[in-house]
């Protein structure tokens, strides 16, 4: 089970965006509010991150960072982000010496995994963590820098594999708390595999206990302290959130998508689909293509 990519492609609603830039000794540009994730990368030099409510963050040479909620914030060369452009705005300097990448990827937050919306406002990886996560960064700053034949396709992949690294080194530097347990508890995680390979199988409660190796008490309890759902909720959401996927990026009918997510019927997908995005499907579908 990769509930991790699970979680990735059910928010995903567009291709990703970044670009590289090298600052003068003063610089300071404010990031607006965004319907995704934005990051950002120092390739060299240093900076801080600022956002409302929090301590700045101070970020050296080789620091990667994520902002998975597209919060508004700033990132500057010092740390009370006085004077901040908008980063739209920017001018690069070809002599400065502070470098970064920065990107954004476009995510539903109608749609978003829990495991994605319990991470902090902030995520902070130092450059000493994840050999693989610097790795990809290189890659993805030699392709930004020189584009060559095949680099649109390459920048693509690359950036969701930036992503992918930046959550693993979260999820690994935090091994002891919510979905980072969860994933990390065989019986959930066995529990978490069965429902996320079939969601269109007729479980009971009995049925995904089994799986677990739990009883219905025990696997109830510690399923909802993980993930914050209890496990046939937790399924429901599964459904319909993969539901919502297939109407944007599928041209099945609603008779189809409502039997690959476990509905008999049509009508009893669409009030279920109604109940948790607020429009019925095929209102959800024709939203998404416009």
């Amino acid at each position: 089970m990769d509930l991790l990519s699970d979680a990735i492609t059910a928010v995903r609603i567009g291709q990703p965006t970044s670009n590289r830039l090298r600052a003068a000794d003063e610089w300071c540009y404010r990031f607006a509010p965004y319907e995704g994730a934005g990051f950002h990368v120092l390739l060299r030099g240093s900076g801080w991150l600022i956002t409302a409510g929090a301590a700045p963050v101070r970020l050296s040479a080789g620091d990667a960072v994520l902002v998975p909620h597209g919060s508004e914030h700033t990132l500057s060369s010092r740390p009370d982000g006085s004077g901040a452009v908008p980063f739209e705005a920017a001018e690069a300097d070809p002599a400065g010496r502070t470098e970064f990448l920065c990107g954004k990827y476009r995510l539903s937050r109608a749609r978003r995994h829990p495991v994605l919306a319990g991470l902090p406002e902030v995520v902070h990886i130092p450059a000493r963590i994840g050999g693989e996560l610097r790795a990809a960064i290189d890659l993805l700053a030699t392709e930004v820098t020189t584009p060559r034949p095949g680099s649109a396709t390459a920048l693509a992949g690359l950036l969701d594999l930036l992503l992918v690294y930046l959550l693993r080194a979260w999820l690994a530097e935090n091994p002891r708390s919510g979905w980072p347990q969860a994933l990390r508890d065989p019986a959930i995680a066995a529990a978490l595999e069965a429902l996320h390979a079939n969601p269109e199988a007729p479980w009971r409660i009995e049925d995904v206990a089994n799986r677990a190796g739990l009883s219905r008490a025990t696997l109830n309890r510690r399923f909802t302290t993980l993930t914050g759902y209890p496990p046939m909720a937790y399924l429901t959401w599964w459904r319909l959130t993969t539901a919502a996927r297939l109407l944007q990026d599928t041209e099945l009918p609603l008779p189809s998508i409502a039997a690959k997510v476990g509905y008999g019927s049509p009508f009893a997908f669409s009030h279920a689909f109604k109940r948790q995005f607020g429009v019925a499907p095929g209102s959800y579908r024709t939203a998404a293509e416009g």
